[in-house]
C-alpha cells in the first residue's frame, strides 16, 4: 500500500514499520543460485550452484577462501560477495598479524553483521544485495554462519539460501540431527544431495556444482571436478537417493517458491550475474 511512497530512501520507515530498500536486497539473494552449508562436530562444507548467464559465457565464483581456517558461499550479487570477502581477508590477516593465532569465526562474523547493517542506516549507502554463509573452525569448534543483508547473523547447524532452496532446507531439516555425528565423506554425500533439490530435475555433475570443505587438520579447500563427479557416481550407484515420496514435497514447495518469487535467476535477471 505504502511500497511507492517509503521505498526510495533506505532509511525512511513505512508506517507498517519496514524498511523496503532492506526487504529489496534481502529478496536479491533470494533470487541468486543456490549455496548450502552444513557441519558436524569437526567439518564444514560448503556447497553452490554454478550458473552461467549465457552458453558462452563462465560461471561467476560464489565460493571463496578467507582464511585457512574459514570460508564463505554467497548468493545475490556476487560483486559485493567480492568485495566483502576481500574485507574479511583483511580482518583475518591483521588478526592474525596482530595477535599471531587465527580469528574466532563468531568475531569475524559479528564484524561482518556491523559492516553490513552500517549500510542500513546512511542515506547515502545502498544495502549490500548478497547473503554469506560463512564456515568456519575455532578452538570451539565447527561453526556455520549466515549473514543477511539486514545486518542480522544466524548460527546454524545447516542451511541453505538462494533460488529454489526451500527444496534443499526440507531436506536438511529431515537430516541435520545426524550431521554432528557425521563422516566427512557423509557430510559430503549430505551436501550433494541437497545441491541435487535445487535443480529441479537437472542433471547432477561436476559441472554445474562447487564443494568446498574444511576441518580438523584439514584446511579450507575447494575440490577438483574430478573427485566432485567421482563423488556423484559412487552415490548414484549405490542408490542413496532420497525416496521417490520424500522427493516429491520439495519439489511441491520449490514449485510454489518459484511462483511467488517469479522468474528464475537466468530468466528474469538483471545484466549484472547474480
Amino acid at each position: 500500500m505504502f511500497r511507492n511512497q517509503y521505498d526510495t530512501d533506505v532509511t525512511t520507515w513505512s508506517p507498517a514499520g519496514r524498511l523496503f530498500q532492506v526487504e529489496y536486497a534481502m529478496e536479491a539473494v533470494k533470487q541468486g543460485s543456490a549455496a548450502i552449508g552444513l557441519r558436524s562436530k569437526t567439518h564444514v562444507v560448503l556447497a553452490s550452484v554454478n550458473k552461467a548467464s549465457s552458453e558462452l559465457s563462465s560461471h561467476q565464483k560464489k565460493i571463496f577462501k578467507v582464511d585457512d581456517h574459514i570460508g564463505v558461499a554467497i548468493a545475490g550479487l556476487t560483486a559485493d560477495g567480492r568485495v566483502l570477502s576481500r574485507y574479511m581477508r583483511n580482518e583475518c590477516i591483521n588478526y592474525s598479524y596482530t595477535y599471531e593465532s587465527p580469528l574466532p569465526v563468531g568475531r569475524l562474523v559479528v564484524q561482518l553483521a556491523d559492516k553490513a547493517q552500517v549500510c542500513t542506516q546512511r542515506s547515502w549507502k545502498r544495502p549490500y544485495g548478497v547473503g554469506l554463509l560463512v564456515g568456519g573452525l575455532d578452538e570451539s569448534g565447527a561453526h556455520l554462519y549466515y549473514n543477511c543483508p539486514s545486518g542480522n547473523y544466524f548460527e546454524y547447524q545447516a542451511f541453505a539460501i538462494g533460488s529454489r532452496s526451500q527444496a534443499a532446507k526440507t531436506y536438511l531439516e529431515r537430516k541435520f540431527e545426524s550431521f554432528m555425528d557425521s563422516s566427512r565423506e557423509n557430510l559430503i554425500k549430505d551436501a550433494l544431495f541437497a545441491l541435487r533439490e535445487t535443480l529441479q530435475g537437472e542433471k547432477m555433475t561436476s559441472s554445474i556444482c562447487t564443494i568446498s570443505i574444511l576441518g580438523a587438520g584439514e584446511a579450507f579447500h575447494v575440490l577438483d571436478q574430478e573427485t566432485v563427479q567421482r563423488l556423484i557416481n559412487e552415490f548414484e550407484i549405490v542408490g542413496e537417493e532420497p525416496p521417490a515420496d520424500e522427493a516429491a514435497a520439495p519439489d511441491a514447495e520449490a514449485a510454489a517458491e518459484a511462483a511467488t518469487e517469479g522468474a528464475a535467476p537466468d530468466q528474469g535477471a538483471a545484466p549484472m550475474d547474480i
